[in-house]
């Protein structure tokens, strides 16, 4: 017989304990089948008369619920069927808040979706003030809603616009936000939650008047929809209409005020099959599954070395952000290197100003950030890099400067301490050559801002002319540390532009070829905005700099050919001293309070703009040299594999998520459909768009990536 993820306990002062701890697993996630054992567990509750409350909690040392399995919503072959889990969730829920006794949830560690709603199905709730704690409705990011009561309950209990705030954006409350919405009742230390839990349940169970009667200027219709417009409003802006569970969570919240709880849960149970059978959730599910595997993949069969202590070599931009992830993060002690004093002070002052951002959100205490400030130091010379296991090199895009790097590590640091370079486009091979151990290069290419990108290339290289190529060592030692710098580690082939620089070019120059075509720039932008992009392609190349994008574009055009010629746009705006951003001035004004373009850009370029095509021309003119490029770098190893590439551009450049990256895209739209459309934009523009090989055989085969 299966053992039970429920377990009865009983005290003599009448407390019953119910402990969740699911068996062989190191989080406790809430699964189909346990609709059994919960059912028997409640039946056993009800059948006593001797209770006089009951405590829920977990077994597991550092997590309540982290959510229910989202695998069993694969299995679900129709919405009546992922209808169907859900109203088992609710069934249950309901039947723990019906029970006649004080029901208080005692939360430590993660407590998100089902775990949350089955939290808000108990009468109280009491948490730990640990970091680890953490409590959330993240169901959105998976194209989703809360299916078993959270879009009901919550906002009866906090009221509709915090609800609402949590539910649409997926935001996970530390222990303190969350007792001052309302979410908690308590939050004490883990030493004693157990012990106030047992006395809350003793106490008569609260009477809560309803927050959504009067959630808005005294619950009038006027209020109830200035809160729902506000909340749409703020989601559409970051959503343009992308993700239905948005609008279905505005929707089942509306409904439940309007037509009370019961048929608020059918409502929320209903919506919720629809959802689990939309494109985009599957595309977003994906996703999670994806980084859900990565995480356990290591990059090389070989054990990673023992790391202790990491240099960066460059107090720029890159090495501030580089040095904070790994001694924040990563928990490393980290040397900082840099040719001036005021490098060091700038990088110094870089990790001051993230680390006293967190302390005024109350996220770490003063003695924390201290603490954590201790542990970077740097200098001018080489002091500390004989300790240094990994030296991380962030200094400027410069082979020859690169390879003094390399040789002053080898000089000043052990034998086996490893050289990675965060180079954004030198082969690696080539700063490698100037190793006398070329085995211990590798590079490792973050995405700036680097405390914040989720991304990092890992690069072997192939060899040199003396010696052999990255070892395999090296590549499970860096793999290891970007995942403790909270990053997702792809590997990818040391080719120019590695992965996503090289398909990230291709779009950029063909949105700067839109630009010269006369189309204005705001219009380029939105057309990729409402594709689903971050950020509009000409706002991003102010954002990187257009000098980067002068220097890279040469080397690409060096070592892949003809299609990644660069329009004359570079040129013309680095003689005007026009970077971007870092400069003050691209093709965006930075001297404004509301970003606007700078039409003087337009004189120099000769143009008069002008809507002439659509945006989603645009937006498929530009994205088709993307996808065109992501399949010549599966066809040539430069990644292992679809779901590399996938998460790569995602994750490295922002590829719309509910798209689920290029590959899924391409399966999506159907192979044969991205061949003639790729042909159709070759007559039209040019040989830059003939589909690849690959593309050309997997449509005659049929065949899809996944």
């Amino acid at each position: 017989m299966t053992q039970s993820a429920f377990s009865l306990s009983y005290k003599d002062n009448g407390v019953a304990w119910l402990k969740i701890d699911v068996p062989n697993e190191k989080m406790n996630t809430l699964q189909a089948e346990f609709s059994e054992q919960i059912t028997s567990v409640l039946a056993e509750l009800k059948a006593r008369s001797d209770i006089k409350g009951l405590v829920v909690y977990s077994g597991k040392p550092d997590n309540f619920v982290a959510g229910a399995d989202i695998r069993m919503l694969s299995a679900c072959e129709t919405a009546q069927e992922a209808q169907a889990l859900a109203k088992k969730g609710q069934v249950l829920f309901s039947q723990l808040e019906q029970l006649p006794f004080h029901v208080v949830a005692a939360i430590h560690g993660p407590c998100l979706g089902g775990g949350l709603e089955l939290a808000l199905s108990c009468h109280s709730r009491v948490c730990s003030d640990g970091d680890k704690t953490r409590l959330g409705l993240p169901e959105v990011q998976l194209g989703l809603l809360p299916g078993s009561g959270g879009t009901q309950r919550l906002p009866r209990l906090i009221g509709v616009a915090n609800a609402l705030d949590m539910i649409l954006s997926g935001k996970q409350l530390r222990a303190k936000k969350a007792v001052k919405l309302g979410v908690i009742d308590q939050v004490v230390p883990e030493s004693i939650l157990l012990n106030v839990a047992e006395q809350v349940a003793l106490s008569p169970k609260p009477s809560r008047k309803s927050s959504m009667q009067n959630w808005a200027l005294g619950g009038n219709p006027l209020g109830r929809s200035v809160v729902f417009d506000q909340a749409a409003k703020k989601a559409h802006e970051k959503t343009r209409g992308n993700y239905p569970a948005v609008d279905a969570i505005l929707e089942v919240v509306k409904y439940g005020l309007q037509h009370g709880m019961e048929k608020g849960l059918e409502q929320e149970a209903k919506v919720f099959g629809e959802l689990v059978m939309s494109p985009e959730s599957a595309a977003l599910r994906s996703i999670f599954f994806a980084t859900t595997a990565m995480k356990k993949e290591t990059g090389s069969e070989a054990e990673p070395l023992t790391v202790e202590r990491v240099a960066v070599l460059g107090g720029g931009l890159m090495g501030g952000g580089i040095s904070h992830v790994t001694a924040t993060k990563a928990g490393y002690p980290v040397r900082i290197k840099d040719i001036s004093n005021d490098g060091i002070q700038n990088a110094l002052a870089y990790n001051f100003k993230l680390l006293d951002k967190k302390r005024k959100r109350k996220i770490i205490s003063k003695a924390t950030l201290q603490k954590q400030m201790l542990t970077i130091t740097g200098g001018t010379d080489f002091t500390g890099f004989n300790q240094a296991d990994v030296v991380i090199e962030a200094v400027f895009e410069d082979l020859a400067l690169k390879h003094q790097m390399v040789k002053d590590v080898e000089e000043y640091a052990k034998s086996n301490t490893i050289f990675a370079t965060n180079t954004s486009s030198l082969p690696i091979n080539q700063i490698a050559q100037a190793a006398e151990r070329p085995e211990n290069v590798v590079g490792l290419h973050y995405f700036s801002p680097v405390e914040k990108m989720p991304l990092v290339e890992v690069i072997p290289h192939q060899g040199t002319e003396t010696g052999s190529g990255t070892s395999e060592e090296t590549i499970a030692t860096v793999v290891a540390l970007a995942k403790k710098q909270g990053k997702t580690p792809i590997v990818v082939g040391d080719k120019a532009g590695f992965y996503v620089n090289r398909i990230l070019a291709p779009y950029m120059n063909e949105a700067a070829r839109v630009l010269l075509s006369g189309e204005p720039i705001e219009h380029i932008d939105t057309a990729l905005l409402n594709f689903g992009f971050p950020v509009g392609p000409i706002t991003l190349l102010d954002e990187v700099g257009v000098d980067v994008g002068a220097k890279i574009s040469p080397i690409l055009l060096a070592e892949l050919g003809d299609r990644f010629e660069a329009p004359d746009v570079f040129d013309l705006l680095l003689k005007d001293d026009r970077k971007g951003r870092k400069s003050g001035k691209g093709f965006y004004r930075y001297n404004t309070k509301k970003k606007e373009v700078d039409k003087s850009v337009y004189k120099l370029l000769e143009l008069e703009p002008k809507i002439k095509e659509s945006e989603t021309e645009i937006a498929v003119r530009c994205s088709l040299m993307m996808l065109n490029e992501a399949v010549r770098c599966l066809d040539e190893g430069v990644i292992r594999s679809a779901r590399d590439g996938d998460i790569g551009a995602i994750f490295g450049i922002g590829f719309p998520p509910f798209l689920g990256g290029p590959f899924r895209y391409m399966d999506h739209i159907g192979i044969t459909r991205v061949v003639d459309m790729l042909n159709e934009y070759t007559d039209k523009y040019g040989d830059r768009f003939k589909p690849c090989e690959r593309l050309l055989d997997m449509a005659k085969e049929e065949k899809t990536f996944y």
